[in-house]
């Protein structure tokens, strides 16, 4: 496995790049926005392809790389559902998998920094976020925290782990670089508490000051999402109404770009073609299943995701590689169950 802890000096976050095998497909982990260049350059080096980006809340320290590498790299971008970033490609819920070529993560709610982290565990190792630090745990003072809730998730979840279990932060503001379950539940003085009230009074009294990028990052770090105005623009997207007329049609490929446990989660649009947007590239090209069926008579192709972003790439991709009458569903499935259209269920 590749795995690389990166460092940026300025807010102290650890931003984890991850992949299976030099090639290959790989996740990033909370990157930063100043050090995009830094993470594309190393990918290249190490000839991977960025397939996920992954913040574990809205950060309040540094503002997040998650839209500029999904503008440069066409990566799918990854947050928690309860998050109020305006577009993110994937929502994950407790217990769900996010899954890159080799390597799945899970997905753990740990709610109590924000209403919105989570924390993911990767084999023998979990990325904590801003939910527990070496030797600290994450402030509850801001962006609806709670620190009932952050006991809960530190001693209901977190140190539910084996005690080997590797423990990778969001931060470190003293030099250290990973710590073990086991060694926090130990050595933590956050962590010497014999209940959640003693924990909230802890928390409580702190009195910490506001990051000093709050003001400025908060609000950049909730309005990551691609627009998607410039497909509009160019005649390429239509709603609900217009599909709900169109679904019927002989000559319309309707193609679902979610992933098998979103599919599985919240069920598909009927008709649908499943083609994960991973594997987009490949389906549209000579000899790929859309480039097929889209060859065999006159056709057009709606995409669909969950929210329309990676539709919208979608559209973008596929006319390049000479699909012409390619379109996608303005805010996606999210949209079509909203506006009350059919649904089947699918098995995972």
């Amino acid at each position: 496995m590749i795995f690389r802890q990166l460092f940026d000096r300025e807010s102290c976050t650890y931003t984890y790049l991850i992949a299976s095998r030099r090639g290959g497909e790989a996740i990033i982990i909370d990157p930063v926005l100043e050090r995009v260049d830094r993470y594309l350059k190393l990918l290249d080096e190490l000839g991977l392809r960025l397939a996920k980006a992954l913040d574990t809340h809205v950060h309040a320290d540094h503002i997040s790389a998650l839209g500029a590498l999904r503008d440069r790299t066409r990566c799918v971008t990854v947050m928690g559902e309860q998050s109020r970033v305006d577009v993110v490609s994937m929502r994950v819920a407790d217990r769900e998998s996010i899954t890159i070529e080799g390597l799945t993560l899970e997905a753990i709610y740990t709610p109590g920094h924000t209403d919105d982290s989570y924390s993911f565990l990767l084999g023998d190792r979990v990325f904590t976020g801003d939910t527990l630090f070496i030797r600290g745990t994450g402030r509850t003072d801001f962006q609806n925290g709670d620190p009932h809730r952050a006991y809960h998730s530190l001693f209901e979840r977190l140190l539910k782990l084996p005690d080997e279990t590797r423990v990778y932060p969001g931060h470190d503001y003293k030099g250290d670089t990973v710590s073990t379950i086991g060694e926090e539940r130990a050595w933590n003085p956050r962590l010497q508490v014999s209940n959640a009230d003693e924990y909230a009074a802890l928390m409580d009294n702190l009195d910490l000051p506001n990051p000093s990028m709050m003001d400025v990052a908060v609000p950049a770090n909730l309005s990551i999402g691609m627009s998607q105005r410039e497909v509009e623009a160019h005649g390429w997207a239509l709603g609900c109404v217009e599909l709900r007329r169109l679904r019927d049609a002989p000559e319309l490929v309707l193609v679902d770009l979610r992933e098998r446990g979103e599919r599985a989660r919240h069920g598909v649009i009927p008709g649908s073609v499943h083609v994960p947007y991973a594997d987009l590239e490949y389906s549209v090209g000579a000899g790929g299943l859309l480039h097929e069926l889209l060859a065999a008579s006159e056709r057009r192709v709606v995409f669909y995701c969950a929210y329309g972003e990676r539709s919208a790439m979608a559209v973008q991709r596929a006319r390049g590689q000479g699909v012409e009458d390619a379109r996608h569903l303005r805010g996606g499935f999210d949209a079509w169950r909203r506006a009350g259209g059919a649904i089947d269920a699918v098995a995972d």
